[in-house]
């Protein structure tokens, strides 16, 4: 088993090392430069542009060779350093992300949990019920099919601008200050509910529908086939067809991790909503290179850790696994 995680955490190791390499280069070859954005927005006289230029480029690091500031990238980051911001006047990323994190965490895990056990409860229950199933069939493809950022422009309108239940933008009431008092606390929820419910309807249609077809084909699989011919109760064998069922679904969780990371970004900017999403936007507009690979590696690391954990739970649940990676050590 030690030998199983540690190869898996490896290649983990190889991944982040590819993606955050990626990562790196991909800004430095947007057309563009951040200190030249920075100085385009400000008031500085024209004599007083090559000067200033020269101070940025020298403060972030941008005057020195190109594979200097690889280096330099990686040093840092190996420190806990993920740069200065250049739009918000030198801010550390790492904190400008922090102070976002919270507010991206609040929906997706939620919406990640939540749309995974309800998707999977009604999709079993839709593959024994056909007249649940002739809702649940369609109104999942629906779902599932649906983009993030249109679904949440539709729940924003409907339920925003036509009934007017719950405001349309921010984390929480302009007219607040962050602080622990119910009416706070209040106004978090009452901005939180739409980017939720956006996120869970789409997320809940595929897992409805992959849980249904799986239920379907383990009920007609040899082994219940033979149960029922044994006559094992009919609790017992759907018992066993969900949790056969089951181990397809952790895998897919695994794999649609990244596309739901970016539909949680995507669905933040819709709202304004103060997370991750919303500060990506402004990184792409200002051109900021360290901001904008910072968030990135924020992702690629919490994506690749969530894959890991779903690894481990993967060995947890499926004793087939356990077996083979004994017989591996042995």
């Amino acid at each position: 088993m030690r030998r199983y995680f540690g190869r898996k955490l490896s290649i983990y190791l190889l991944t982040f090392f590819v993606a955050a390499t990626i990562d790196w280069l991909i800004p430095r070859f947007m057309p563009g430069n951040p200190v030249q954005t920075l100085l385009s927005r400000s008031a500085l006289p024209p004599e007083a542009v090559p000067a200033m230029t020269a101070y940025y480029n020298n403060l972030f690091g941008l005057d020195q060779p190109f594979i200097q500031q690889y280096v330099n990238f990686w040093a840092a980051l190996l420190h806990g350093d993920l740069g200065r911001s250049v739009y918000l006047s030198g801010a550390p990323v790492a904190k400008v992300i922090m102070d976002a994190v919270p507010y991206t965490l609040a929906l997706l895990v939620p919406a990640i949990l939540l749309s995974w056990w309800a998707g999977n409860k009604f999709g079993a229950l839709a593959a024994r019920r056909a007249l649940l199933d002739n809702a649940v069939l369609p109104i999942g493809y629906i779902l599932t099919a649906t983009p993030y950022m249109w679904l949440a422009i539709v729940v924003a309108w409907v339920f925003g601008i036509v009934l007017g239940i719950f405001p349309i933008s921010g984390g929480y009431s302009y007219a607040l200050e962050p602080s622990l008092t119910w009416t706070f606390i209040g106004s978090l929820l009452a901005h939180w509910v739409m980017p939720f419910a956006s996120l869970f309807l789409v997320m809940f249609g595929g897992w409805a529908i992959g849980m249904r077809n799986m239920i379907i084909y383990e009920l007609d699989a040899d082994y219940s086939r033979y149960l029922k011919a044994l006559g094992a109760p009919s609790g017992l064998i759907r018992r066993y067809a969900f949790r056969n069922a089951m181990l397809p679904q952790i895998t897919g969780l695994a794999l649609q991790l990244g596309v739901i990371v970016a539909g949680a970004l995507v669905t933040e900017i819709v709202f304004s909503y103060p997370g991750i999403g919303k500060l990506l936007l402004a990184a792409v507009q200002n051109e900021d290179y360290f901001l904008l690979q910072g968030i990135f590696l924020f992702v690629i690391g919490g994506v690749l850790v969530a894959n890991f954990l779903v690894d481990i739970a993967y060995v947890l649940v499926d004793p087939r696994t356990r077996l083979g990676m004994r017989g591996e050590s042995a």
